[in-house]
Parts: structure tokens; C-alpha cells; sequence
């Protein structure tokens, strides 16, 4: 597989289904701008299995929070059935 139709590809699935929760809003990841840094990190994770990727991918994203001064990391803005749904993705986009 070519690794930029890979992470294309992955890139476009996490756009359309993640999204990080605040309150009852929802932002997804494409729209956040985050989808593509997240694709990146996913596949150069992807030998540690699909719901481990998922979690240290996760983790090393920090998200800038207002002017930029204090990061969040992704995984503390995200639903825990989100992290299992990343890794069901992960495990399904790795197989191919």
C-alpha cells in the first residue's frame, strides 16, 4: 500500500467519525484540523496493536487550548467509546 493513500485514507475515516467532546458539543476531527496528525501517528504506532496505537497516538497529540499557551492532550478530549471505535477503525484499516 502506498503510505500517502494509507494515511489518506485513515486520515478521511477519523475525519467523519472522531470528534473531541466538550459538554454536549461535539467538534469533529477534520474540522479541528486534527485528523491528519492523528493518521500520522496511528500508523507509525501500528506495531503496537490497533487499540494500544489508538491510546499512545492519542496521548501524544496535544490540542492548544485558547491562545495556544496550554495544550490538552487529545486523549483527555475524547470519549472513552471513541478510543475503543479508533481502535476498531485501527484494527479493520490495518488488516487491509
Amino acid at each position: 500500500m502506498d503510505s500517502q493513500i494509507g494515511i489518506s485514507d485513515l486520515e478521511n475515516i477519523i475525519s467523519e467519525k472522531l470528534f473531541i467532546k466538550i459538554e454536549k458539543w461535539n467538534l469533529y476531527l477534520g474540522d479541528a484540523g486534527l485528523s491528519r496528525h492523528l493518521a500520522i501517528e496511528c500508523i507509525s504506532n501500528k506495531d503496537q496493536g490497533p487499540l494500544e496505537a489508538a491510546k499512545i497516538s492519542l496521548k501524544s497529540i496535544n490540542v492548544k487550548v485558547g491562545d495556544g499557551v496550554n495544550n490538552i492532550p487529545l486523549i483527555k478530549l475524547i470519549t472513552t467509546s471513541q478510543i475503543q471505535e479508533l481502535g476498531e477503525i485501527l484494527e479493520s484499516f490495518f488488516e487491509n
